[in-house]
């Protein structure tokens, strides 16, 4: 696999993609109609050192960005930190008719101020293996009106004022992001129950292929890689769904297998606690009376 060709300016983006040189050298936004696309360049991934975020439309594309592929037909955003990979492929012969907007942010422009601190923690930017945010019409309209202020920022005369003036409006613009984040959880109703299953479906495996003992207690990292999810955006979705999070639904299963086991094998206790990938058989009882409020023991005495 060809090594990610690393962008590591804005300024070096704009000349690669065949643009003006920006008229700010840490924030742009860059029309992706006015993208020049090179067919040699098909089938490359990406590396860029700032931040992007995107709305794109493009009729004849699709971008794969940790380990999932999204076509462009609806309007879809894109948050991606430093040092994420992409990549976009161009499906058949005709250059792509892309539409939208793309916001380009260097770690530099955030230095002294309220974001530098705290942008990490929006989940989206976490995604590693992503989830793409689908906007209506509306919340489209919303967030092209925050990128409209932050290009007429710039494009005015600079003063001791505008990087605070387009702070507040990327901080605007990550709080919308995250109200439509947290709408989508609730309104992909069918996507996310697949998910749902899939865990179910996983968890079960882990336990029935003795992969607990080979490699201990599942954990909620092994279960959001299997999944193509960060750990974040798991727990965050379940959360929405269930109420519970990724632990807890960990935990769900476990006891649910030890109960099994229990109530139908002589296995002593530290026989199923090392089948469920304990080191310690003393970890497992406290685990499983925390959850039960029966000691394993307890519990297995009241089936006789």
């Amino acid at each position: 696999m060809a090594k990610p060709v690393r962008i590591k300016t804005i300024s070096e983006f704009h000349k690669f993609r065949g643009l003006a040189a920006p008229e700010h050298p840490l924030i742009s936004v860059v029309d992706y109609a006015a993208i020049k696309h090179s067919a040699t360049n098909n089938h490359t991934s990406w590396v860029l050192d700032f931040y992007s975020i995107s709305l794109k439309r493009t009729t004849n594309a699709k971008m794969k960005y940790g380990q999932q592929e999204y076509d462009f037909d609806e309007g879809v955003m894109f948050f991606m930190a430093p040092g994420q990979v992409f990549s976009i492929e161009v499906i058949g012969n005709a250059a792509p008719n892309h539409t939208g907007w793309i916001l380009l942010i260097h770690p530099d422009f955030l230095w002294h101020t309220s974001l530098a601190k705290i942008i990490k923690q929006y989940e989206y930017f976490d995604y590693a293996v992503n989830e793409a945010l689908f906007l209506s019409e509306k919340e489209e309209v919303t967030v092209t009106s925050i990128i409209q202020n932050i290009l007429q920022e710039y494009h005015a005369n600079i003063d001791k004022f505008s990087q605070q003036i387009i702070i507040a409006q990327l901080e605007l613009l990550f709080s919308y992001s995250e109200r439509f984040y947290h709408r989508q959880f609730i309104t992909r109703k069918i996507n996310n129950h697949q998910i749902l299953n899939r865990l179910e479906d996983i968890l079960s495996a882990y336990f029935d292929n003795d992969e607990a003992i080979k490699k201990g207690l599942p954990t909620v990292q092994y279960i959001a890689e299997v999944l193509n999810l960060s750990p974040n955006y798991l727990s965050g979705l379940l959360k929405v769904l269930t109420g519970q999070s990724t632990q807890q639904h960990i935990h769900e299963k476990l006891i649910e297998k030890a109960k099994e086991k229990l109530s139908t094998t002589d296995l002593s206790v530290s026989e199923i606690a090392y089948e469920l990938g304990f080191e310690h058989p003393q970890s497992f009882s406290k685990l499983f009376k925390t959850k039960t409020n029966y000691s394993p023991l307890g519990f297995r005495a009241s089936f006789n």
